[in-house]
């Protein structure tokens, strides 16, 4: 790591940084067009798919609803894509909500009881639920069962309604901050790895085919090697790099055009943009390396603290460039290599 990093006078947004794995507008669109239909369709996590596949013969086998699903990992990976093949698997239909959305008890009843017999919800970001709102959860995925509050004080009654059998598949990128309870009504759990080399060559490359794009071999690792293990930002990089392809080639991705178009985006060779390499300056120039606190960070860098932590550091911890210690975040040597920087002889880290 030792190339002078891509510099930008100008950040990207959160909105339009081209390698943030969070949701943006443009990709659900993508989402429908790229998606795999099917288990053996799709790339990577060959443990979960080995895994998921028994659990999804054996429901089908025992003609059951499967056991509620628990998929944990960074953004990007393809947990919503899972939840989609499983519904399809199964023969069942699914209905999609997040967290957030689910504030009231009218919110999930109305949800829940419109779900038919073996359908599926999905539930993203299933760590911002509300705790009244899991207390409500709890008898639905044990019992199938759902308490409704009538009245208040002494005189309240429970009415509880009998809810046909589903199963509840959750999506989070804080496993940490799901409580016990609730991950303990999961029957099956997941978790889901940044992807290597090949399995995003060969993502990019059906991606291509899918989008009627020519795409040279080294193209396709380039902007496979550049999209930080996450499918999303392959996709999203690809499509990047055929709008510059038809604008400033001939419409073919070629090598040069492929470093010509990611040199424009300031993505360099590693996946790193202008955000990344301003969090290690930051901890470098103004708090001699580490250790720093993600809150004080996020506030140099006026980003959310979220964003800090489920979208930056991950893969920043994954090249080496970072570490969390019990004191806060430290940069590496390796760090000041990759930025061109002199090592300081009392570094606190390898």
């Amino acid at each position: 790591m030792s190339e002078k990093p891509l510099e930008n006078s100008q950040s990207p947004s959160k909105e339009d940084r081209v390698i943030s794995a969070s949701e943006q507008k443009q990709d659900k669109t993508w989402d429908l067009t790229l998606r795999p239909q099917a288990l053996a369709d799709y790339i990577g996590q060959e443990q979960v798919k080995a895994n998921l596949d028994i659990v999804l013969q054996a429901a089908k086998g025992r003609g059951e609803p499967m056991d509620h699903v628990l998929l944990f990992g960074p953004p990007g990976l393809g947990k919503t894509t899972l939840a989609h093949i499983i519904a399809k698997e199964m023969g069942v239909g699914i209905k999609i909500t997040a967290g957030p959305a689910i504030s009231k008890a009218g919110d999930l009843a109305a949800l829940i009881t419109n779900l038919q017999e073996g359908d599926i919800l999905f539930i993203d970001e299933i760590h911002r639920l509300p705790k009244i709102i899991e207390e409500i959860l709890y008898p639905a995925m044990e019992d199938f069962a759902l308490d409704i509050i009538l009245g208040k004080g002494p005189s309240a009654q429970i009415l509880r309604l009998d809810l046909p059998k589903f199963t509840i598949i959750g999506a989070t990128t804080r496993y940490n901050l799901i409580s016990s309870p609730l991950r303990d009504r999961f029957g099956v759990t997941f978790r889901l790895d940044f992807y290597n080399q090949n399995e995003l060559n060969t993502i990019v490359k059906r991606s291509a085919d899918i989008l009627t794009t020519n795409i040279a071999e080294d193209a396709v690792t380039e902007v496979a090697g550049r999209s930080r293990g996450t499918p999303r930002i392959a996709n999203r990089i690809l499509k990047r790099v055929r709008d510059y392809a038809q604008v400033k080639a001939d419409g073919d991705v070629s090598i040069s055009t492929a470093h010509d178009a990611l040199d424009l985006m300031s993505i360099d060779k590693h996946g790193l943009d202008d955000l990344d390499r301003k969090l290690l300056k930051v901890i470098i120039e103004h708090y001699k390396g580490g250790p720093v606190g993600a809150n004080t960070i996020a506030a140099a860098l006026q980003e959310e603290v979220g964003t800090i932590e489920e979208i930056v550091e991950p893969y920043l911890m994954q090249l080496g460039l970072l570490a969390r210690t019990s004191k806060g975040r430290v940069v590496t040597d390796k760090a000041y290599q990759y930025l061109g920087l002199e090592i300081p002889e009392d570094s606190k880290l390898f």
